[in-house]
């Protein structure tokens, strides 16, 4: 049911799984990529597993400088890049056997479900988007955070940057911490919901290039909700302290193919149990309405 596979991105490879269902028609394929410094192996394949056992195809990759995928330095993360590799992926996903190209639908989670907003306004013929708990504002998830802590990182950012210009190694700060901690994410309990997505056994690196702090706060893909013309399906914790679901609930009104989706949780509870059950089961219905049933009759 998965095959290793990679696709090249501005002349990197990136690293990637194909799961292709048990049917004899072209089935539609569902992208997916991870949120911030995320790697495929944090539960992308529990999503993945679900939705090839109802009749979708899926290509789950890792961004370039992450994960399995090829670039130095490690843990770049830069949204440009990121975005570029969105593109190659989906070009790419067309071409795999036993795929539908017309009906190619983009999922994202936190940073990532900012990404498919605005790659799917860049891209042609998107048939569907999923936004998990997306980061939609960068002004908003910066209001929660104190004027101290969004100083401390531009510091280390504008750091890393400057040893980037000179040509150095990037300058790291970790992408999960502590109340109080040097991190990109601080709010309590989000370290181990983080840690909480890597298999047992398996040893995260939790770094990302500190360049990243200085993109965040600029960062506001709900602009580009306005243009997506195909359904797409916005879920949101009302309890999120990374990606506040305001922005999400604000954009959402007035937009006949946004379905908007509330959920009494916060943010890294959606990819485990009890609450990954809810949250797939209403992907799946909302694709089964978006684009009819995968599998014959």
């Amino acid at each position: 049911m998965r095959s290793e596979l990679s696709f090249i991105s501005e002349g990197l490879r990136c690293a990637a799984w194909f799961y292709q269902p048990a049917t004899q028609t072209p089935a539609p394929v569902v992208v997916l990529a991870h949120g911030l410094g995320a790697v495929r192996q944090m539960r992308l394949d529990a999503y993945a597993e679900r939705f090839c056992a109802a009749g979708y195809a899926c290509l789950v990759f890792d961004y370039r400088h992450f994960g399995d995928s090829e670039g130095e330095p490690r843990q770049l993360l830069d949204i440009r890049l990121q975005h570029e590799d969105w593109h190659r992926a989906i070009a790419y996903a067309r071409t795999l056997p036993g795929v539908d190209a017309g009906r190619v639908v983009l999922w994202g989670s936190s940073l990532s479900g900012g990404h498919v907003l605005k790659v799917a306004s860049e891209a042609a013929n998107i048939a569907a988007v999923i936004a998990q708990v997306p980061h939609l504002s960068g002004p908003a998830s910066l209001r929660l955070n104190s004027l101290g802590k969004i100083l401390q990182l531009s510091l280390h950012g504008s750091y890393d940057l400057a040893r980037a210009i000179v040509g150095l190694s990037p300058h790291y700060i970790p992408s999960s911490g502590g109340p109080g901690e040097l991190a990109l994410m601080t709010a309590p309990g989000e370290s181990e919901g983080y840690l909480n997505l890597m298999p047992a056994g398996q040893v995260l690196d939790r770094r990302v290039s500190a360049r990243f702090a200085l993109q965040i706060g600029l960062y506001s893909p709900v602009t580009a909700l306005r243009k997506l013309k195909m359904p797409v399906l916005l879920q949101v914790g009302d309890r999120d302290l990374t990606t506040p679901a305001a922005p999400a609930i604000a954009a959402a009104r007035g937009l006949r193919n946004v379905t908007l989706k509330r959920y009494d949780t916060g943010h890294f509870q959606p990819y485990v149990e009890p609450m990954f059950s809810t949250i797939i089961e209403d992907q799946l219905a909302f694709l089964k309405d978006a684009l009819g049933s995968p599998l014959p009759a």
